[in-house]
């Protein structure tokens, strides 16, 4: 992809702003005066989330705070000096927080478990607090499309839940708001344009040195839809936009019990006669 020809490139590029740009319009996920913390993890995700939020803030009409934030999680050989060096040639204000969560979470996590659950535990409270520290009014995630769908079906298989990653939520403890501004980005698209960015990736020697993760046979799962039907993983996200509550089965979320009283409501010059013969 180094040798992308500049139509190609700038082509990819206009689609990520657009549909990042859209996003946050859809889901009101920035206004005026915020003061934004971009997760930055060190992989391709949050390198294009910062790089597409940074030429959007350029030319947004209203103004808004970047600054970049890494949780080291004194992982071995984790190469401190990278995003130091990334985010100096940015000239934005970046801080680096050192927290030895490598070690909790190996020894917290059962022999033959997914290290996920605590590692991911441990850096959002890390995460939440120092956001707070800084004053941030929004804490930016670098979850795409992909990642979303995968969820829907890790939850749906494993979780017994229909439930996916939202564009933007309200932490549990009432504090923060998480948005998710790649959240109409495909993944392939992400890694093209990180390719072309030439970014300094850093692999996670935590979690991607596990075997068998639930998450991967998912994706491969959806791979392989897709190959068969493609834009079948666009169709699962839509669809996540256009839930129909009385076609479910939650009696919390839609009033079955009504039904009887809407129908006895309904005025007889609605009803549709019903044909003798």
């Amino acid at each position: 992809m180094a040798t992308t020809p500049a139509y190609e490139r700038a082509k990819l590029q206009k689609r990520l702003r657009r549909q990042v740009g859209q996003a946050i319009a859809d889901y009101a996920m920035i206004e005026a005066g915020d003061r934004v913390m971009v997760c930055l993890s060190g992989g391709k995700d949050s390198y294009t989330l910062l790089d597409i939020l940074r030429q959007l803030q350029a030319t947004a009409p209203i103004e808004f705070e970047l600054v970049a934030v890494n949780l080291d999680q004194k992982q071995p050989n984790f190469p401190e000096h990278v995003l130091p060096t990334y985010l100096e040639g940015l000239g934005i204000e970046y801080h680096i927080i050192e927290q030895d969560t490598y070690s909790v979470v190996k020894a917290l996590t059962p022999e033959g478990k997914t290290y996920c659950p605590v590692c991911s535990r441990m850096r959002r409270g890390a995460l939440y607090n120092f956001a707070r520290r800084i004053g941030a009014t929004k804490v930016a995630l670098g979850h795409h499309l992909d990642d979303i769908v995968e969820t829907l079906f890790l939850n749906l298989f494993h979780g017994a839940t229909l439930k996916a990653m939202p564009p933007k939520l309200l932490s549990d403890d009432g504090d923060h708001i998480l948005i998710r501004p790649l959240a109409y980005c495909r993944e392939k698209d992400i890694a093209r344009w990180a390719e072309v960015q030439a970014f300094p990736i850093i692999p996670c020697d935590l979690c991607g040195s596990q075997d068998g993760l639930e998450r991967q046979v998912i994706k491969r799962m959806l791979a392989e839809w897709e190959r068969i039907h493609p834009a079948r993983i666009e169709k699962i996200a839509g669809a996540l936009r256009r839930v129909v509550p009385s076609h479910l089965m939650d009696r919390e979320l839609f009033d079955f019990a009504g039904l009887d009283a809407e129908r006895a409501a309904r005025p007889e010059s609605l009803r549709i006669p019903v044909k003798e013969g």
